[in-house]
């Protein structure tokens, strides 16, 4: 396997891990990052999506003190059935529209200039988010999320699907205007991401398993276990962060980095390639 090849893999681990769960859009890092290191090809797009999982056993390996909980309490705990039931709720809209659009968002919506555009739209509605009042909070726990919640965040969470959106800032920032607080609202989008981003990175390799081949195993290696390093350190210090601060010092990052990456493909200074 090519030195090189490895060492894009284990920045694009880096990148993917780093922005997974910080509301700056992974998928527009991971686009923006490719484009530079030119790793932008069909087998790499089934590599960006591939590594999501690594990233998600960072999740599990934060969280498995709650997860392990309410997994053993399902059989006798209402509250721990309905926090899986919510999650369950929350990730069907995904699949469904993913089932449907997904393939033509790809084709049509993953380039730099889509990216550049939504990171600066996302950083005015975190703004936005962040001035509501502080009456606006309904729920401060995960748990006492209802299904309705769930399905309303699930159905925010699909904004994601847009290139540069952000995930984690669709399914935070959404949840913080629906009422949950800030706390509540970062804790169901970890939750939500360990269906979501296994799903997809399963369905990814299987549907584009005629691109793969067992000499690609390194490759998807190095980049899943940066993924996970970077992940791990970054969802910890995030929870940190949540507890004192607020999310707007992301909101300026995206707005900056997407107006330097407008300007950069407009002026030519760099070539980001579509």
């Amino acid at each position: 396997m090519d030195i090189v090849l490895l060492a894009k893999a284990a920045v694009m681990g880096i990148v993917e891990g780093l922005t997974e769960f910080l509301p700056i859009s992974s998928t527009g890092h991971l686009i923006l990052a490719g484009s530079l290191l030119g790793f932008d090809d069909a087998k790499a797009k089934v590599f960006d999506i591939a590594i999501q999982t690594g990233a998600i056993f960072a999740v599990i390996l934060v969280y498995w003190q709650k997860i392990h909980s309410t997994v053993v309490a399902l059989p006798r705990q209402a509250k721990a059935r309905r926090l899986a039931l919510n999650v369950l709720i929350g990730f069907l809209p995904a699949v469904v529209l993913g089932l449907l659009f997904g393939k033509v968002i790809k084709e049509h919506l993953f380039t730099p200039v889509v990216v550049a555009t939504t990171f600066i739209i996302g950083g005015f509605i975190i703004l936005w988010a962040e001035k509501r009042p502080p009456g606006s909070v309904r729920i401060e726990n995960v748990d006492d999320m209802t299904p309705w919640d769930a399905l309303k965040v699930g159905l925010v969470q699909c904004f994601a699907m847009i290139p540069g959106t952000s995930r984690s800032g669709s399914t935070i920032i959404g949840g913080m205007l629906l009422g949950l607080s800030r706390q509540a609202a970062t804790d169901f989008s970890f939750f939500l991401a360990i269906p979501t981003l296994i799903g997809a990175g399963a369905y990814s390799l299987y549907k584009e398993r005629a691109l793969l081949s067992v000499a690609d195993i390194p490759l998807f290696a190095v980049g899943l276990l940066f993924s996970f390093l970077s992940a791990w350190l970054c969802v910890r210090w995030l929870l940190r962060y949540i507890s004192t601060h607020t999310f707007v010092p992301f909101a300026y990052y995206r707005i900056v980095f997407g107006i330097v990456v407008l300007a950069t493909a407009w002026t030519g200074v760099v070539v980001w390639a579509e």
